[in-house]
């Protein structure tokens, strides 16, 4: 497995020093994009410096954690190629990789706590993209994704 990225704002920054140690101690290499304190920031930087790498395909997969996993899913699902998906249980990280073969996992620190959120991590890492009918829409994203791209310029 490649490197995984993850970021947070202020809000989620106890978390993600939570999971960055986690997954390190399970040997899994992990790149921190920030932030590093919990001091009061603003979570697009942070969400967009992650998303940037996944779509330029520097990156394979990150997860990024705020308050509530919203704002970072909004910013995240705004470049190509990204597919960014809020989890709150196991079942829907699995259902996010198999049938979306999401490469952002997005966590909000107010609703997931540590415990929860090491096993979504889990399930996220290790749950593999089905293929098949589930190809097809996700192909369909990424053409929607370049018409928006053409009519913007």
């Amino acid at each position: 497995m490649s490197k995984i990225l993850i970021a947070s704002d202020h809000a989620g920054f106890i978390l993600k020093e939570k999971l960055r140690d986690f997954l390190g101690k399970k040997g899994i290499a992990v790149k921190d994009l920030g932030t590093y304190s919990k001091e009061r920031c603003d979570y697009p930087l942070y969400a967009y410096e992650l998303a940037k790498s996944i779509s330029l395909g520097k990156s394979k997969r990150g997860i990024l954690i705020c308050k509530s996993g919203v704002g970072n899913s909004i910013v995240a699902n705004r470049l190509p190629k990204v597919r960014a998906a809020l989890c709150h249980c196991v079942r829907i990280a699995k259902l996010s990789r198999e049938h979306n073969d999401s490469n952002v996992l997005v966590l909000g620190s107010a609703f997931v706590k540590a415990d929860l959120a090491k096993k979504i991590v889990l399930a996220w890492l290790n749950t593999g993209f089905l293929g098949g009918r589930h190809l097809k829409r996700v192909k369909l994203i990424d053409r929607i994704d370049k018409k928006i791209k053409i009519r913007s310029r």
